[in-house]
């Protein structure tokens, strides 16, 4: 008994001693990062005569990122995240601004859609206008790394660099033989022959209708992002197929000189040199640099203070249900856009998205709101990387709808997963009884497969959906139901695709989608509001939770392998939502 009570006293005293040292710890790092916040927010940039703007490209690219000094902790020194309006703003008060001679393009290892990098890429051609120069540099060019830097006047390559030109691919990963293993199925309804996002719970292989898509998706891509190559380094596209097929990668960098694919080998030393010769300065002399996060305390010499106003809405990432500004909460948007719609400053709104879907329910709600919005002002709907199944119905009603040349869009179609876990139970030997007042009364439950009835009620719930959708659909975009249905069933297109049957109205960036909402709000002169408000790096730090910190840790550990990160997101995702969703199943990066 003595040992008992001495063990207690001891394991007390340890959990005390513990959580004095856990606190002290969350201490230094609370006043540390007090520290940071108080000192960066008094830094101010001043933008020498001379100076280049460099564009460092590394990690990955979002339309908005949030400055949080405690994610930083996890930051072994390159940024984990960029911007892509940072970029845009940064490039655009470049070519206005004297102070700035020239752009640096310094691209590393980096994850982006082609959809924004092609935003990028129209922003340095308009760039290029201004008679400044563009140098581009990698020590490894990723394919998404030289697509955005063969728009400069001189590609340049590390003598012992690679250059990564290998085509595109899509390969999902499928669960079913683990989820076999276990004594897990999935029980699926769908609507759509094309909606694939449920193959990896159901199938061991891509069935014959999504192979005929993807293939479909990614050669028009590909065609997009060789003709943009070709006109740029006067290359074919055929010979750049050929180019591709040799792997460049394994090459000598002679190789990519002979063919034209970069202009010269130099180190990193040598490329600085070379841009001082640009300037006109000594070797001696320190190069003028300004980054991209330079760039944003840099005054915008274009910037109207015109009272009528363009409001820009960022809808970035899955649709969910709920109230938090993460992600596409229907809730929380649906607040955001009541204010633009009662804002009597807001003439016109231009309508972001970049989403691959989620929540059925979701859409719908956010759809509603947007058709609220657009009676009182019109709503230009800008697709970034994706728009697609639950990112199209949010967007289909629109008054006018831009999209990229290799946005992912469409994907017309809904489905819901239900799991049944009576092989895993009879595994482990747990065994259940039930007694119930109503026929339906356990319905949902996991630890049986669903009867025949409850079935049948379920797929005329998700066809009913499916109908909701094409009707969303059919009267946003004017296309009759018969025609929109041989569009639809959950097949994705690219946006040039998309033009061609009606589901968009033009190719274009922000800006394009801006312009129109000029155009349909008679405005000769505005100023722009981006919405939802960003988050200040203080509120950032209060407003960090654990799930941010250990993504972070996961990213960290992870490295470069970005995939396995988000194949554990994808299923949490698919957990955590509604079990109807409309949802596209892929996510193409360039790399």
């Amino acid at each position: 008994m003595k040992d008992f009570f001495k063990n207690v006293l001891a394991s007390i005293v340890g959990v005390l001693i513990s959580s004095f040292i856990i606190g002290a710890i969350v201490a230094l790092l609370f006043f540390g990062f007090i520290g940071i916040l108080l000192s960066s927010s008094s830094e101010t940039f001043v933008l020498k005569n001379n100076s280049v703007l460099s564009i460092r490209l590394t990690g990955v690219m979002k339309d908005r990122v949030v400055s949080n000094p405690l994610l930083e902790i996890f930051n072994t020194g390159e940024a984990k995240e960029m911007a892509l309006t940072d970029i845009l703003s940064a490039i655009k008060k470049a070519k206005t601004n004297d102070d700035i001679k020239g752009i640096y393009i310094n691209s590393g290892y980096f994850m982006a859609s082609s959809a924004s990098l092609t935003e990028i890429r129209n922003q340095l051609l308009d760039f290029k206008e201004s008679g400044k120069f563009i140098v581009a540099y990698a020590d490894d060019y990723t394919q998404g790394g030289y697509f955005l830097s063969t728009v400069a006047d001189k590609v340049i390559l590390n003598p012992q660099g690679s250059l990564n030109l290998q085509g595109l691919s899509v390969s999902p990963t499928f669960y079913k033989g683990l989820l076999d293993k276990i004594g897990i199925e999935m029980q699926i309804f769908k609507v759509g022959t094309y909606k694939s996002a449920v193959e990896p719970f159901i199938l061991d292989k891509m069935s014959a209708a999504n192979k005929e898509q993807v293939s479909s998706y990614i050669n028009n891509i590909w065609s997009t992002i060789l003709g943009n190559i070709s006109a740029s380094r006067g290359i074919t596209v055929e010979r750049l197929n050929q180019l591709t097929d040799t792997l460049p990668t394994f090459q000598e960098g002679e190789f990519d000189v002979k063919n034209h694919l970069v202009d010269t080998l130099m180190y990193e030393s040598e490329v600085r040199e070379y841009l001082k010769g640009l300037l006109g300065i000594d070797n001696s002399k320190k190069l003028n640099i300004a980054t991209v996060s330079d760039m944003a305390t840099v005054p915008d010499s274009q910037k109207s203070k015109s009272s009528d106003q363009i409001a820009i809405l960022y809808a970035e990432g899955s649709i969910v249900s709920g109230s938090k500004p993460t992600d596409i909460n229907d809730r929380y948007f649906i607040k955001e856009i009541e204010k633009l719609q009662d804002d009597d400053k807001i003439k016109a709104v231009v309508f972001r998205v970049n989403s691959p879907g989620g929540s059925a329910y979701a859409s719908e709600q956010i759809w509603k709101a947007i058709e609220g919005l657009k009676a009182k002002k019109p709503v230009v709907v800008s697709m970034g990387d994706y728009a697609a199944s639950g990112g199209y119905y949010i967007s289909c009603n629109a008054s006018k709808i831009f999209a990229q040349p290799t946005t992912l869009t469409g994907s017309i179609g809904i489905f819901g997963m239900f799991p049944n876990v009576e092989g895993l139970t009879n595994k482990v030997g747990l065994s259940f009884d039930n007694v119930k007042t109503n026929k339906f009364s356990d319905y949902g439950d996991i630890t049986r497969p669903m009867n025949e009835q409850e079935k049948a009620i379920l797929q005329q719930y998700i066809e009913r959906g499916y109908k909701l959708f094409l009707k969303r659909c059919s009267e946003g975009r004017n296309i009759p139901l018969d025609a929109l249905g041989k569009i639809a069933e959950g097949r994705v297109w690219t946006g040039k695709q998309a033009l061609e049957i009606g589901l968009v109205d033009a190719l274009g960036g922000i800006d394009d989608a801006l312009k129109e909402a000029a155009v349909l709000a008679n405005l000769s002169d505005y100023s722009i509001r981006e919405y939802p408000k960003l988050s200040s790096p203080f509120e950032a730090f209060f407003n960090t939770q654990t799930e941010d910190l250990a993504t972070r840790a996961m990213k960290e550990y992870l490295g470069t392998d970005f995939y396995l990160l988000k194949t554990i997101k994808d299923i949490k995702d698919l957990k955590e939502q509604d079990f109807i969703q409309a949802r596209m199943p892929y996510d193409l990066q360039l790399k």
